[in-house]
């Protein structure tokens, strides 16, 4: 369970990264990143942020230069919050593909379901 200060720190390093990831998507052309989720650890040293990104087919290597740029992204971060946090944590991302999941079952639920048609007749 979260305290309120990880809740609260949490939040902020969502936001900050949200802001530093729509400049960083300018350079990724025709590429969306949005972050969904940060994790921080008790002790304030690491957190874990969980990337949505769009197109889906291209977030393996557009993860894969995040993890790259991981240091610059950390830099950028440390400038932003040097008033409100002592030490920037650690980052790690994760690709969060939890919105490919329902729009899969979203797709699946307005298929036409796969058993024999049944037909009523009529007397």
């Amino acid at each position: 369970m979260e305290t309120t200060r990880q809740q609260k720190i949490s939040r902020m390093l969502q936001k900050e990264l949200g802001e530093i990831f729509l400049l960083y998507a300018r350079e990724i052309h025709g590429t969306l990143i949005t972050v969904t989720s940060v994790r921080i650890s008790p002790d304030l040293g690491i957190a874990r942020t969980h990337l949505s990104i769009f197109p889906s087919n291209k977030a393996a290597d557009v993860l894969m230069k995040v993890n790259a740029d991981t240091k610059s992204i950390r830099y950028e971060l440390g400038k932003r919050v040097r008033h409100q946090l002592r030490i920037v944590p650690e980052l790690f991302f994760h690709n969060d593909d939890s919105l490919d999941y329902l729009e899969n079952i979203d797709n699946l639920l307005r298929s036409d379901p796969p058993g024999p048609a049944t037909e009523e007749t009529e007397e």
